[in-house]
């Protein structure tokens, strides 16, 4: 079975560079963290749901999950614990939510748990699996920063907390690894249909990613380029829906608009030389990523 993971960020910049960038600035590692708080906290909601949604079918999985809300409710109290050690906020996090984008672009609520429970399970183990690996990814890449940066009592106690957390959600990983192989290997039909999922899924995940961290010129473009290619992972007859349900909100993006006010604004505050040298070219840079990436786009 095909292992599929997360992909560098517009296929250049690797959770490696970024939080190697993030651990320097204490203020983009507070919001990082409060990013990482804010998703443990989610997940116990959006796993909940799921168990409500498969209504006790299969048991095992109900059990499962469970435990897996039990484990994301820890990491939530040991970041938060360190937010406020920290004096950091624990408010919602500004910027774009790869949550709510990665929800926007979910198809989970097409499937019936009545009518085809195989078809929701392998949908949902796949969604979240490939989660896992890119919260797995960015534990482990901040680790990895934190040791090669100034050992300062607030780094140490930052990657101290971070690996308590890493061991578990790569058990989260392992978990659904095995779930997904248990059904694929049930005949040539479920191995299709898992496959085929980690590929939608992974393609969902990764277009989530990029909008929550790309705010430059031309990406509702290349939004709609990744929503292109999620469409591609499904059947010829399902894309049309899928496309024009999901449209309208990509092309525009408001959340988009206010997250680019939001950033401006922080830097121009903090440093307005930095504002006119730096963040303008980075956000002018946009044009030539677009063109690049309007080349491969196909339906």
């Amino acid at each position: 079975m095909a292992v599929i993971y997360p992909r560098k960020f517009q296929n250049a910049l690797s959770a490696r560079d970024i939080l190697q960038r993030t651990v320097s600035d204490r203020e983009l590692q507070l919001i990082t963290l409060n990013r990482y708080r804010y998703s443990e906290q989610r997940s116990c909601k959006d796993l909940t749901e799921v168990i409500e949604q498969l209504n006790g079918q299969p048991r095992e999985l109900i059990r499962d999950l469970s435990h897996h809300i039990s484990d994301e409710a820890r990491h939530a109290m040991w970041l938060t614990d360190l937010l406020l050690e920290l004096g950091a906020d624990i408010g919602k996090p500004p910027g774009s939510s790869y949550i709510d984008e990665f929800e926007r672009l979910l198809d989970i609520d097409s499937y019936d748990p009545k009518e085809n429970p195989e078809d929701t399970v392998i949908a949902t183990l796949a969604a979240i699996n490939i989660t896992e690996k890119r919260g797995c990814e960015y534990f482990s890449a901040h680790i990895y920063a934190l040791k090669q940066a100034p050992q300062t009592a607030e780094n140490i106690k930052i990657r101290e907390t971070i690996e308590k957390i890493l061991p578990e959600e790569a058990g989260h990983v392992r978990w659904g690894n095995r779930w997904l192989a248990q059904l694929a290997d049930k005949s040539p039909e479920h191995r299709q249909k898992v496959e085929q999922a980690k590929r939608k899924y992974a393609a969902i995940e990764q277009a989530a990613f990029e909008s929550g961290m790309d705010i430059t010129l031309g990406a509702e473009l290349r939004r709609i380029t990744s929503l292109v290619e999620v469409a591609n992972t499904m059947p010829i007859w399902e894309r049309p829906k899928y496309l024009m349900e999901r449209l309208p909100q990509t092309l525009l993006a408001p959340e988009l608009q206010f997250t680019r006010i939001q950033a401006a604004q922080r830097v121009w505050q903090r440093d307005p030389q930095a504002f006119i040298e730096k963040f303008v070219p980075m956000f002018l840079n946009g044009i030539q990523s677009t063109k690049n990436n309007n080349k491969k786009t196909s339906v």
